[in-house]
């Protein structure tokens, strides 16, 4: 394979400790900053992001970022809604409980004040020129993949996100013009922090509790 280099095993594990390292400091934010980040910089993650492994290289994803201050402000708008009826009825009590130490409700600010909303779809199925229907394979798979990688992408960049996920979320298709085979995924939320952010204290889970080898 012409792209693949072969390097020295120690130079592997430097590699793979600094990266580890650089993962370890990222962290999930609720409090963005409003400083507008250049395109070209969120354009390159989404080329990253669409590196990704997928089922029969069909590449089932499609990302609509939005900078645009009204198209946000109805995103959140349709997102609270969403939010004010899990918190008040739709959801059990032990996922709130779960989630009480992290402190969030049905307001969601950052999906106004952050520069850059990603909304992330699956493609379920591609529409041809001719119009044909050809099925997708691995759609959630795939654009999970894809997902991680702008995550991680976006983080080192020297930014920071958070996923959201309301559900539903079919909003998004009549707010984004988007057409039915286009499923929401998620909505990355993408920006400086503010300068006040704070985030809780969470511990990893240890290498032994999240790996078995089998040798």
């Amino acid at each position: 394979m012409s792209s693949y280099v072969e390097l020295p095993v120690d130079e592997m594990r430097e590699r793979a400790r600094a990266f580890l390292k650089q993962a370890q400091n990222r962290r999930t934010v609720r409090d963005f900053s409003d400083r507008p980040i250049p395109r070209d910089i969120i354009e390159t993650c989404i080329l990253a992001a669409g590196t990704a492994p997928n089922g029969a290289h069909r590449q089932p994803w499609r990302f609509v970022a939005v900078s645009d201050p009204e198209i946000k402000r109805a995103i959140r708008v349709a997102a609270e809604e969403e939010e004010k009826a899990f918190y008040e009825g739709r959801a059990p009590d032990d996922w709130l409980e779960a989630l009480a130490p992290l402190g969030t409700d049905e307001k969601k600010p950052f999906l106004e004040g952050a520069p850059y909303l990603i909304v992330v779809f699956a493609e379920s199925y591609a529409v041809e020129e001719n119009g044909e229907k050809s099925k997708n394979y691995y759609v959630s798979e795939s654009v999970g993949i894809a997902t991680g990688i702008l995550v991680t992408a976006i983080h080192e960049a020297g930014l920071v996100s958070l996923t959201h996920t309301p559900s539903p979320m079919g909003f998004l298709n009549e707010i984004l013009g988007r057409p039915e085979n286009e499923r929401p995924f998620l909505i990355l939320v993408v920006g400086y922090p503010a300068p006040d952010t704070t985030v809780p204290e969470l511990r990893r889970k240890s290498l032994e509790e999240i790996v078995i080898f089998i040798e």
